[in-house]
């Protein structure tokens, strides 16, 4: 199984994979963070931003108590007011390392060995990549577009995006998340930030061939709702359509969509619609987790979304 991702979508798609004892898990990550910590360690050290990758790591951790405690551990972050402040000891754990080891996929192997992983974290490209949108609504005219670069920018950019690109425009794909890809039986792309953590795979033409060329089934896990910034006000339908245009030769089996979040029958027909331009059918399941008052936390349950998964597979 290749999941292909980031931040806290691939996080809760991972958990989804453990949950269905999949042989293989391999983890392909976006790599265009430049805030928070990882974007000072990006900038201060010249690496690929690890924030992204050490979520997956975490997602990934043992059952043991000694990976339980590596999870935690990963997952910390500094207080204060110094220079370490906000960093993850994950991601200076990576940083570290792949000075030692003189190799970002060592490190991240070494951090998989230590954390008992059930499966490998992988870079969807060797190199730190930049996302540049093209955004509406930055002035008075909603005609005017503005270029608006960084991952952190475009996610919070008051506008509307309209489309993204990745610079390099088309850099050379992980020949490990390739060869991951090729050798997967379930491919899945999000969800999670639509412009920041899931089109940046798409705009690297060799992923787009292999997933394409794949024999694999090939599942788009939707969002359960539009974002505040990047994706205000967007239907389902139109997250599809966007997908559809920035990859045009991209061709997949099934999109996975919360029944909750597409109640109406009309929409679901939109819906359809939409799904068949990239060749594929939607389908419908509970795939929301709730809190204790059985209220939506916009989050994909692990164990829902694990079973939905399942039963696509099973045909």
């Amino acid at each position: 199984m290749a999941c292909l991702g980031g931040g806290h979508g691939l996080y809760q798609t991972l958990l989804a994979a453990r949950m269905s004892n999949a042989e293989r898990i391999s983890a392909i990550v976006t790599v265009a963070d430049d805030g928070g910590s990882s974007g000072r360690l990006r900038r201060e050290l010249d690496i690929i931003p690890p924030g992204d990758l050490r979520m997956a790591l975490a997602a990934l951790s043992g059952d043991t108590e000694a990976g339980k405690m590596w999870a935690q551990t990963l997952q910390h972050r500094f207080g204060g007011n110094g220079a370490m402040a906000g960093h993850a000891v994950g991601n200076l754990l990576i940083a570290g390392l792949t000075d030692v080891l003189g190799d970002y996929q060592a490190a991240l192997d070494a951090v998989a060995v230590l954390t008992e992983s059930h499966g490998r974290v992988l870079p969807v490209v060797n190199q730190p990549l930049d996302i540049e949108a093209e955004v509406a609504g930055l002035d008075d005219d909603p005609r005017i577009m503005r270029a608006v670069r960084g991952q952190v920018a475009v996610a919070s950019t008051p506008g509307q995006v309209r489309r993204v690109r990745i610079l390099p425009e088309y850099p050379e794909a992980n020949p490990e998340a390739v060869a991951a890809l090729a050798d997967a039986d379930l491919i899945t792309i999000g969800p999670g930030s639509w412009f920041s953590s899931v089109l940046p795979h798409v705009l690297v033409p060799e992923i787009v061939d292999t997933v394409r060329n794949s024999h694999a089934l090939r599942v788009v896990v939707l969002n359960l709702s539009a974002e505040p910034g990047e994706t205000h006000g967007f239907s389902a339908e139109r997250h599809l359509h966007v997908l559809a245009q920035h990859a045009p030769n991209l061709r997949i089996d099934r999109v996975l969509v919360d029944e909750g979040a597409i109640p109406s029958e009309s929409e679901r027909v939109y819906l359809q619609r939409a799904a068949s331009v990239l060749g594929a059918k939607a389908s419908f399941a509970d795939l929301s987790q709730r809190d204790g008052n059985g209220a939506s936390t916009n989050k994909h349950d692990p164990e829902k979304l694990s079973v939905a998964l399942g039963e696509l597979v099973k045909g």
